[in-house]
C-alpha cells in the first residue's frame, strides 16, 4: 500500500452495528481519489462486539487500521490516539455512530490540499445543518456554542461536530487535554493558524445511543471553557529569527 497522504480517524465506543456501514461508506467517499487514505478506528474502551468487528473488517480492508483502549479515555484521547499513529500529513475526522455522513470528507480536506505554506490553513471544520438530534440535545447544543463562542471569539457556531480535516503537524502542536476536540478552532486559531468552515449534513443515529449525557457535557463543558480562555489569554506570540553565524 501506498504511504497514506490522508488519515481518517475515528474514535468508537460500543458502535459495533455502525462499523460496517461506515467503513464502506469512507473507502465509498475517496474511490478514485489522487491521493491514498488509511483508516484509523480507535477501539475506545468498548463492551460489545466493537473490536471483534473491527478484526473480522480488518481482513477485508487493507487499509484499515485498528487501535484500542483497555478503558475509555473519551473521544479527545481516543482521536489524539488515532493522529498520533497517523502516517497521514492531513487528518480527517468523524465520529463512529453515523450520524456524520462519510461523503463530507472529501470536501473537508479539499481546502488543505490546495492551500499554500503561506496560506497557514489548519483546520476545515464541519458546522452542522438540520441536525438529527433530539430537541433538548440540539437547544443544549445551542446554548453551549453560544457561550463558547462569546466567551472565545472563535466564530464557529459548532464545535461539536465531529466532521473536521486538520493538519497533523498543527494539531500536535496544540496542548492536550480531555475534551480538546471541542475547541479545536480556538485552539488552532491561538497558534496561528487559519480556519475555515464548511456546512455538512447530518443523519440519524443508525444504532446503539449517545455515551453522554447533556448535563455531563455542560458540567465538564463550564471548566474546559474557562481552562482554553486562560490559555488563549496566556498565550504568548514571538517569532525566532535564524542566525547563520555570519557577521
Amino acid at each position: 500500500m501506498n504511504v497514506p497522504v490522508i488519515s481518517i480517524v475515528v474514535p468508537a465506543r460500543n458502535e459495533e452495528a455502525s462499523l460496517r456501514t461506515l467503513t464502506g461508506g469512507i473507502q465509498a467517499a475517496f474511490a478514485g481519489a489522487e491521493h491514498p487514505i488509511e483508516i484509523i478506528i480507535v477501539d475506545d474502551g468498548s463492551e460489545d462486539g466493537t473490536l471483534a468487528t473491527l478484526h473480522q473488517l480488518q481482513a477485508e480492508m487493507r487499509n484499515l487500521r485498528v487501535l484500542s483502549h483497555a478503558r475509555s479515555g473519551g473521544q479527545s484521547a481516543a482521536v489524539h490516539s488515532g493522529v498520533l499513529a497517523a502516517q497521514g500529513r492531513f487528518i480527517c475526522t468523524l465520529d463512529g455512530d453515523g450520524q456524520n455522513p462519510p461523503s463530507e470528507l472529501p470536501g473537508l480536506v479539499a481546502p488543505l490540499l490546495a492551500a499554500t505554506p503561506a496560506s497557514r490553513l489548519g483546520l476545515v471544520a464541519g458546522q452542522r445543518v438540520n441536525r438529527q438530534d433530539t430537541l433538548s440535545k440540539k437547544l443544549a447544543s445551542k446554548a453551549a456554542n453560544g457561550i463558547r463562542s462569546f466567551v472565545l471569539k472563535d466564530e464557529t457556531r459548532d464545535t461539536g461536530c465531529g466532521l473536521k480535516a486538520f493538519r497533523r503537524d498543527a494539531f500536535l502542536e496544540l496542548p492536550y487535554f480531555d475534551h480538546m476536540h471541542r475547541y479545536l478552532p480556538a485552539l488552532f486559531t491561538m497558534n496561528g493558524w487559519r480556519v475555515e468552515h464548511v456546512d455538512v449534513s447530518h443523519e440519524a443515529r443508525h444504532s446503539g445511543h449517545s455515551n453522554y449525557s447533556n448535563l455531563q457535557r455542560g458540567l465538564v463543558g463550564v471548566v474546559d471553557l474557562l481552562g482554553v480562555a486562560w490559555l488563549i489569554r496566556r498565550r504568548k506570540k514571538t517569532q525566532a529569527t535564524e542566525h547563520n553565524g555570519a557577521s
